[in-house]
């Protein structure tokens, strides 16, 4: 099965300082993957790398099999690839206009834009604060919201940092209870994160960087870091 993104030689250097060499990553179509490690090995840096937020050299990589360059960010990858951080930012303006902001950008208008809005609000638990002002949301709104703003432009591929870090109880339920959806709606979702609610979700595949290099849940560390995501399907 071809990889729906595969990257190989990544490797990421902060100066003289090498933070991470990854010989091949693969991400299936449709899966699911927690990347866990400590505090500044380098999973927020590798999630910004594939969301083209942060650069690394890259020698080769491919989308649904299509040879590109990461340098500069290609636009097949802006259009099909999403990044939610940890602290999402929100536009001055109400909650359906958030959600409805990369909808306009696509070029959607009318009811079909007001249809799809209305979705992703109910999805998100979110209607009832309509035309609130993102200063005015919780922590625990302001990521949902962040992750309706999200699906609502069904991204090939979904990147989450940290999506529950500053949350606790019923926030922090409610958007766990979101991620499975996204999963079922043929999203591939890697999460950074910490929260082992998150890693227990079904057929979620668990990646630890650490000291530079990457370990999966089923094996020890792998020679030259060499890793591939497996599809739940």
């Amino acid at each position: 099965m071809t990889p729906l993104l595969l990257l190989r030689g990544i490797s990421k250097r902060f100066g003289a300082r090498l933070l991470f060499e990854i010989d091949e990553l693969a991400i299936e179509a449709g899966s699911a993957t927690v990347l866990t490690g400590p505090n500044g090995s380098g999973k927020s840096t590798l999630l910004r790398i594939l969301g083209g937020l942060d650069t690394a050299d890259i020698a080769q990589a491919e989308f649904h099999g299509q040879p590109l360059s990461f340098s500069p960010y290609p636009k097949m990858l802006r259009e099909a690839v999403v990044y939610v951080h940890q602290h999402p930012v929100m536009f001055s303006t109400s909650v359906a206009g958030n959600i409805a902001y990369g909808l306009k950008l696509r070029g959607v208008s009318g009811p079909a834009l007001a249809r799809q809005v209305d979705e992703a609000m109910e999805w998100a638990g979110v209607t009832h604060l309509r035309e609130h002002r993102p200063d005015t949301l919780s922590g625990g709104e302001k990521q949902r919201v962040a992750l309706a703003r999200a699906k609502v432009l069904l991204p090939d591929l979904l990147l989450l940092d940290e999506p529950t870090s500053s949350l606790d109880g019923k926030a922090r339920e409610q958007v766990v209870a979101l991620i499975p959806d996204l999963i079922r709606a043929g999203c591939s979702v890697v999460m950074a994160s910490h929260d082992q609610d998150l890693g227990k979700q079904p057929a979620m595949r668990h990646l630890e960087l650490r000291d530079g290099h990457m370990t999966s849940d089923k094996s020890d560390a792998i020679p030259s870091a060499i890793l591939r995501t497996i599809s739940p399907h």
